[in-house]
């Protein structure tokens, strides 16, 4: 089942039984998730760019989070939260930590990378591999940490 698929089906669902705010959450994604489409010139979207729209999303939801948050708006900051874990449903099983770092090891050593200016070489090699199932800042900080 497609995402766009799974979308339908959880729209009507959620009309059927009146949550207003996943039924808004699963409009807004499903509204991305077109728009990317008319933008790349698809009638459909492929697996991989579904990923970068919907990591984008999650990515926009937690900057949202992180500022409401650092202002006081605990109000904003709940449904922000809300929106996340609703978000977060169509996102591939995230990686541990531990996942990551094994990951980043590899990647360094593949890259041969040794000193911070091999950065560039490790993140372009690891984040098509963790895309979507690892935030890019933890893989950006445990690279940094490995190069040092």
């Amino acid at each position: 089942m497609s995402l766009l698929d799974r979308l339908n089906e959880d729209m009507k669902q959620a009309m059927k039984s009146k949550e207003k705010e996943k039924l808004s959450v699963i409009r807004m994604l499903k509204a991305s998730l077109q728009n990317e489409a008319i933008k790349q010139g698809h009638k459909q979207l492929s697996e991989d760019e579904e990923l970068t729209v919907l990591s984008r999303e999650v990515k926009q939801r937690k900057d949202s989070l992180h500022e409401f948050e650092k202002a006081g708006r605990e109000d904003l900051a709940q449904k922000i939260r809300e929106e996340l874990e609703f978000v977060s449903n169509y996102m591939p099983e995230q990686l541990s930590e531990e996942e990551v770092e094994e990951l980043v090891r590899k990647a360094i050593a593949d890259t041969g990378a040794s000193t911070k200016a091999d950065m560039g070489k490790v993140m372009g090699a690891l984040m098509p591999k963790v895309k979507g199932k690892a935030d890019g800042a933890l893989v950006s900080r445990l690279v940094q940490r490995h190069l040092s």
